[in-house]
Order: C-alpha cells, then sequence, then structure tokens
C-alpha cells in the first residue's frame, strides 16, 4: 500500500492541484488527510470538493476546520487567521460547514503500526515542535508510526537505537523508516509551507516492501496565482505575501 499524505492544505488550490499532479506521476493507492483543508487561502469550497473526491481512507480535523464550523471559537486565533477563518464561514454553504463540522477528532489509528493526527496523539491541538514534545507524543501514540501536521514544517522524529535511514541508493527524498522502533513525523504543508522554502510540500509512505519507505516531496506551483486569489477576496495582504517566502 502506497498513502499519500496530505496536511494543512488551507484553501490553498493551486498548491493542491500542483501536489495531485505530482502525486499521480508517483503513484499511490490511498490517500491520508491531517486535517486545516481551510483557513488563511481562497478558494476553500474548491479544496473541500478536491479532497472528498480522493475519496481519503483516513482523514482529521484541524484546528482551523473546528472553528471555521463554528465548534470552537476563534478568540484564540490572532487578527489576520480571525478575519480568515470568518470570511471563509461566510463563503462555504451550509453544507460544506457541516462537513468541516462533521469531520473526526484524531487521532485516527489505521493499523497496529500507523497512525495520524493533526496535531498530536495526545491533543488535537498542540504543537509538537521539538524532541521533547515529540517523546511526549510518540508515548501517547497507539500507532509505532505516527503522522501529524498543525506546525507546517517538515519534521521526523525517532530513537537513536532504531532511527530513520538515508540510503545512498534512494532518490534524495525518500527515507527508509524505522523497522520496529517508533517515529512521529511531519510531511509538511501543502498550502503553507513555513520552512523557508514556498514549494507545497506532501509525503508518500510506501508500505509495499518490507522496509517501510518514506518520500517526501516539494513541489513548485503558482504562487502568484494563490496570491491573486487571496488578493481579490479581500483578504489581509499579510496572507499573500507569507506564500512567496515559505513563511
Amino acid at each position: 500500500m502506497r498513502y499519500l499524505i496530505l496536511s494543512d492544505i488551507h484553501a490553498n488550490l493551486h498548491a493542491l492541484d500542483a501536489v495531485l499532479a505530482d502525486a499521480e506521476l508517483q503513484g499511490y493507492d490511498a490517500t491520508l488527510v491531517l486535517g486545516d483543508l481551510v483557513g488563511y487561502g481562497a478558494d476553500p469550497a474548491a479544496v473541500i470538493a478536491r479532497t472528498l473526491a480522493l475519496e481519503p481512507v483516513a482523514m482529521v480535523r484541524g484546528n482551523h476546520d473546528k472553528v471555521c464550523a463554528g465548534l470552537e471559537p476563534a478568540a484564540l486565533f490572532n487578527d489576520v487567521a480571525r478575519h480568515s477563518i470568518e470570511w471563509t464561514a461566510e463563503t462555504l454553504s451550509a453544507a460544506e460547514l457541516r462537513l468541516l463540522a462533521e469531520l473526526p477528532k484524531g487521532p485516527c489509528q489505521l493499523t497496529a503500526d500507523l497512525e495520524i493526527c493533526h496535531g498530536a496523539p495526545f491533543d488535537e491541538d498542540y504543537y509538537v515542535f521539538d524532541s521533547g514534545d515529540a517523546a511526549r507524543a510518540i508515548e501517547a501514540s497507539q500507532g509505532r508510526l505516527c503522522f501529524f501536521g498543525h506546525t507546517h514544517l517538515p519534521a521526523l522524529f525517532a530513537t537513536p537505537e532504531d532511527p530513520v535511514l538515508q540510503d545512498p541508493d534512494l532518490p534524495t527524498e525518500e527515507l527508509v523508516l524505522p523497522r520496529t522502533g517508533p517515529a512521529l513525523i511531519n510531511v509538511g504543508s501543502v498550502g503553507q509551507p513555513r520552512d523557508g522554502d514556498a514549494r507545497a510540500a506532501y509525503g508518500i509512505l510506501d508500505a509495499t516492501r518490507s522496509a517501510l519507505r518514506l518520500r517526501l516531496r516539494r513541489v513548485a506551483y503558482d504562487v502568484a496565482g494563490a496570491q491573486a486569489r487571496i488578493r481579490g477576496a479581500g483578504l489581509p495582504e499579510w496572507l499573500a505575501a507569507r506564500l512567496e517566502r515559505g513563511q
């Protein structure tokens, strides 16, 4: 089984379309979605439709999905995020808002080895940034491999006894995952990367071989087109500007 892993699309249709085109070339069998379909970007309805068309085998909600659906207040969002999510809620139909409200809360365990969540297994809104956060998340995880999002930063955490490996015979973006030990993995954000690289990020987990392999992909997309959509919607300029900076 080859899983396409998408996280933090944030209503960026240009980025999502570029990722799906690249993923089609890579090949995959099923899709996992780690939350935050909406927020920040200007194409929430189209992103929801595209994502559902993939028929994900597992999908969890993100904090922006929850707030947009009215499940939680936007009080903890900064002014820009609050403006964006309020605009999104006004833009989406009642059926689309209901769909967001019905997205399952993470974590979601697919197999004995594989689990997904948005923030962390112990708290769907928790940000995992460092090894201390990761150790706590690994301890709480029910799956040996846990994929998470929320931070918009690609990250790999594993034990020194059974680390993530880079095989020199593999493409540079492909990694061999631990054979028996735990790993906590973030493939990065499709719609709003924050690691200084403006390209959309996603992952493909290859579980068809004896060794699990993860391909971390970066894909250039029409950033100017996504920016034009944001500006045309009257959303804050910062949301457009940050896309070309990968912030």
